[in-house]
């Protein structure tokens, strides 16, 4: 794994959780055979949280989907590491996704209960549990409304609710604020941060942004246009809890503009391919 010159790798605060050994993956388009991931390696630590940054076709959301059990790889070894307590009673990863993705014949509390249903926890406990998440998302006055009748940004927190009342250790993230506007996506980055202060749990977050990579993550890994591959890794040392006024720091502007320097040569080249 390709570290800049004069930059060191991020310490692994904890065990792995996440370990990614040389993954592949080529889909069928048109009748040939187009490579999206060429072996990409990479170690995510029990806690951390880690954007995942890189042009259009890169293969960033093909990667969540592998890691969630969604889509198989063409090569290599993916490993999620559970919880000696866990004992297969949750599950190990829940995906959010861009889309709300919500059932539009549900309330907001249903909708969030839902994968707790799916395993078969009894009805009062799992309302129960939902509405406890609602709360920490700040939902919990709309839990008998239905998705038609909220904002954008709300019903993007209704899906990150359902995501954290699965109670996965791992929460993959591919793009959730990526359609709101840019008012309410810094508002739900700041919500994001106090739940992910409070919960802990290990995320991958794949994002276009730098500046939301580097406001969130404790690392950001840079991929290559398409196939994808991991060109470099970027710890990020801004103290938590984060504040806006960060952003507004020498440190920051210098560490988004290196990323940048880097990710503008892979935009270029996904810009030549047909």
């Amino acid at each position: 794994m390709h570290v800049p010159s004069g930059k060191t790798m991020a310490p692994i605060a904890g065990a792995p959780k996440i370990e990614i050994r040389d993954v592949r993956h080529t889909y069928l388009s048109a009748g040939r055979s187009v490579p999206a991931l060429a072996g990409v390696s990479l170690t995510v630590a029990d806690g951390e949280f880690v954007a995942l940054l890189g042009p259009s076709g890169c293969g960033k959301s093909s990667l969540l989907r592998i890691l969630a059990d969604l889509l198989r790889p063409s090569g290599g070894d993916v490993r999620i590491h559970a919880a000696p307590e866990t004992d297969g009673k949750w599950p190990l990863t829940a995906l959010v996704f861009q889309e709300y993705a919500l059932f539009p014949w549900r309330t907001v509390l249903d909708n969030v209960a839902f994968p707790l249903e799916m395993r078969g926890v009894p009805h009062e406990e799992r309302l129960a549990a939902a509405r406890a998440v609602l709360s920490r998302v700040g939902l919990r006055a709309f839990a008998s409304a239905y998705p038609h009748q909220l904002s954008g940004g709300m019903r993007q927190r209704v899906g990150i609710a359902r995501a954290l009342a699965a109670r996965p250790e791992v929460l993959l993230m591919d793009e959730p604020f990526g359609a709101l506007d840019a008012q309410t996506r810094t508002i739900l980055q700041e919500e994001l941060l106090r739940v992910w202060e409070a919960e802990r749990k290990t995320v991958l977050y794949v994002t276009h942004s730098i500046d939301e990579a580097v406001y969130l993550a404790d690392r950001v890994v840079l991929m290559t246009a398409r196939p994808g591959r991991v060109k470099a890794e970027y710890p990020v040392p801004l103290p938590r809890p984060r504040e806006m006024e960060m952003r507004g720091s020498e440190s920051y502007a210098k560490l988004s503009l290196t990323i940048w320097a880097a990710l503008k040569d892979e935009v270029e080249a996904a810009m030549t391919y047909e």
